[in-house]
């Protein structure tokens, strides 16, 4: 059976869990973790979304994240691709490091968005790692107690909704997490209450929905992406195909990776079957596309061009 599409629409907030494949960890030491933290801050520097909550657990990954334009797909795509990049450079190995797709549950957070961020800080207290969850270092819990410090987390509504002045406002917050310290396993968390990827009420389900349907932009398929580019480079598609290392060519085919891989229905394992190249050596060539961008303006424009015609 097909999966059906992830909703989107901007405003919209996610408890989102990363699974490490079969169960195996995905992190191994702090430098793992700092890692990772960077590329969730680089992240939304880039797609401007917002993280309420986190916690790096040793084979898994819990987050509140709310959406601005950019759909949560592009965002978890780009951070767990660098991140599966990173470990198996690190680890000199191959394969995947997560459990396929991530898990996302599109949450209404005036309902749930407290109980979530309190769920995901005593995942460590229920599985036994700790007895009180500021004992636990890799969750945002600290920041919102304000021993530590994280600029790109955001902790401003949750606590916003406790008192108007800061301390007061930590301190219930302590207190409240501290009350569902016994709390166990939460189903709703993990399955959501209408159609298996809502948590909500019904009249929320409903709008969510019809939100989500309202947002419907033209997809462009892989092929118009493609004829774009070469109308931009002015050169046929079978010369993507091809071998040639020629920047006339390796620039065209570079900028195709870096739009598939901004794009959030179209993958670069699909870009990898059309041209019949190296997933790997796409995806690097994207990378350092990227890293050019930000030097080149007349780079930057040529993309721009190749976008507007797609969309």
């Amino acid at each position: 059976m097909a999966r059906k599409p992830r909703l989107h629409y901007p405003g919209a907030c996610y408890h989102v869990i990363l699974r490490g494949n079969a169960g195996h960890d995905i992190f191994f030491d702090k430098k793992d973790r700092s890692r990772f933290f960077l590329l969730l801050q680089e992240g939304v520097d880039k797609y401007k979304h917002r993280i309420h909550a986190y916690c790096l657990m040793t084979n898994h990954i819990h987050l509140a994240i709310q959406v601005g334009d950019v759909p949560l797909s592009r965002i978890m795509q780009n951070v767990s691709f660098r991140y599966a990049r990173y470990m198996n450079r690190r680890k000199k190995q191959m394969g995947h490091l997560f459990q396929g797709r991530y898990k996302a549950l599109l949450i209404n957070a005036d309902s749930y968005l407290l109980q979530l961020v309190r769920y995901i800080h005593n995942n460590p207290v229920r599985v036994g790692m700790v007895q009180t969850p500021d004992k636990y270092l890799w969750s945002s819990h600290n920041v919102y107690l304000g021993n530590v410090s994280v600029p790109w987390l955001t902790t401003d509504w949750v606590l916003s909704q406790f008192a108007k002045q800061k301390k007061r406002a930590i301190r219930l917050y302590r207190d409240f997490v501290l009350d569902g310290i016994d709390e166990g396993h939460r189903k709703e968390f993990h399955q959501g209450n209408i159609e298996g990827r809502i948590l909500g009420e019904d009249r929320f389900g409903e709008e969510a929905l019809f939100r989500a349907s309202q947002k419907v932009d033209h997809k462009a398929t892989l092929e118009q992406v493609l004829q774009a580019v070469c109308n931009q480079y002015k050169i046929d598609q079978d010369a993507l195909s091809g071998r040639s290392r020629q920047s006339r060519i390796s620039e065209p085919r570079s900028v195709a990776a870096l739009i598939v891989r901004e794009t959030d229905h179209i993958s670069l394992m699909d870009l990898s079957r059309k041209l019949k190249r190296d997933l790997s050596g796409l995806s690097q060539a994207a990378s350092r596309l990227e890293k050019r961008l930000a030097k080149d303006s007349a780079l930057e424009k040529k993309i721009n061009k190749i976008k507007i015609l797609i969309k």
